[in-house]
C-alpha cells in the first residue's frame, strides 16, 4: 500500500489561522521586520511571500530593502535600531546575505528577544535546555506535520540525516526532550556517516535533511515509517519548462510504495517553515513585557 501523503500546505494553513485568531488579541498586532540585502531573486521571492503570509495572519510586517553594497556597519546599525524600536516584535535578515557580510555576527547582533528564526546562541541553549523561547521553523514544523498526521515520535526512533545548525541539530534537540510530542530516541547521520542505510532502515520516523539529490531509496527504508524530506535540491529537467526542478533528499516515488507517511519536494516542509515564522512572531509580541 502506497503512503500517506503529508499535506505541508494543509497543516501550515491550519497553522496560520490559529495564529490569525490569537493575534487578534494582541494589541498592537505583532510586528515582523525583515531585511533583505541586495537583490538575489530566490531570497526577494521568499521575502514577498512571507510579506504575504504575514498579511493573511494578522501579523504587521515591514521590509527592508538594502542594496547589495550595504555595509556590515550599515547592516548592524539597522539592527541595532531594530533592536531599540518598542514597535518591532521580530526582525528576520534573509539568509545568505552577500558575501562581504559576516552572517555569524548579524546572528549575534539581533536581540534574543526579537530573534523570531531562533539562531542566536542564547536561544539555542534555552532549547538544547528544553526551555526553549523560539522554536527553530523548520524543524517545528516538521515536528508539527509529524503531530498533526497522527504520527507521536513518543517512544519512535528517529533517525536524522543531516547535521546542520538550521535543521539536523535543532531538529534532534526537539525530538528528544521529555516532552509531548517528543521523547523519542533520536540518532544523527550525516554525509560521512559509513553504511548509512544500516541506521536509516532502523528508524521508524526517518528526517532527510543532507541536501543530497534523492540519496535516501527505498532499499534504505523500513516499511511503515515516517519519511521527512527537508531537502529542496534543484536538479537538472529537460522535460521542465525551465530544464530544472525541485527534487528532495529521497527518492520519492520508490519510496512512497513502502513507506507509511511520506511529505512531496515541493508541497510537504517548505510550507511549515513559514507557518512557524509567523507563530514565533506571535510569541515574541507576546513576550514584550518581558524584554522591557
Amino acid at each position: 500500500m502506497a503512503a500517506q501523503i503529508i499535506d505541508g500546505k494543509a497543516i501550515s494553513a491550519q497553522i496560520r489561522a490559529e495564529v490569525r485568531e490569537r493575534a487578534t488579541a494582541v494589541s498592537p498586532p505583532p510586528h515582523l521586520h525583515a531585511v533583505l540585502v541586495g537583490d538575489e531573486p530566490a531570497s526577494a521571492l521568499y521575502v514577498r511571500n512571507k510579506e504575504r503570509a504575514c498579511a493573511e495572519s494578522g501579523i504587521r510586517s515591514t521590509i527592508h530593502a538594502l542594496p547589495a553594497s550595504t555595509t556590515q556597519k550599515e547592516l548592524l546599525a539597522l539592527i541595532a535600531e531594530l533592536n531599540r524600536d518598542d514597535d518591532c516584535d521580530g526582525i528576520l535578515v534573509q539568509s545568505p546575505p552577500p558575501s562581504h557580510i559576516d552572517e555569524d555576527q548579524i546572528i549575534l547582533a539581533i536581540s534574543p528577544w526579537k530573534d523570531i528564526d531562533c539562531f542566536h546562541p542564547e536561544n539555542v541553549g534555552l532549547l538544547v535546555a528544553g526551555k526553549p523561547r523560539f522554536q527553530p521553523c523548520t524543524p517545528a514544523g516538521v515536528q508539527q506535520l509529524l503531530l498533526r498526521s497522527g504520527v507521536d515520535p513518543a517512544g519512535k526512533h528517529v533517525v536524522v540525516v543531516g547535521r546542520s545548525n538550521i535543521v539536523g541539530k535543532p531538529m534532534a534537540n526537539i525530538l528528544l526532550q521529555k516532552k509531548p510530542g517528543a521523547n523519542a530516541t533520536v540518532t544523527i547521520c550525516h554525509t560521512g556517516t559509513r553504511d548509512l542505510g544500516h541506521f536509516t532502515r532502523q528508524a521508524d520516523i526517518l528526517i532527510a535533511a543532507a541536501g543530497r539529490p534523492k540519496m535516501i531509496n527505498r532499499e534504505m527504508v523500513k516499511p511503515g515509517a515516517a519519511v521527512i524530506d527537508v531537502a529542496m535540491n534543484l536538479v537538472a529537467d529537460p522535460t521542465a519548462k525551465s530544464g530544472k526542478r525541485f527534487v528532495g533528499d529521497v527518492d520519492y516515488e520508490a519510496v512512497k510504495q513502502v513507506a507509511g507517511w511520506i511529505t512531496p519536494v515541493p508541497g510537504g516542509v517548505g510550507p511549515m517553515t513559514i507557518a512557524i515564522l509567523l507563530q514565533n512572531t506571535l510569541t515574541a509580541a507576546m513576550l514584550r513585557g518581558e524584554r522591557r
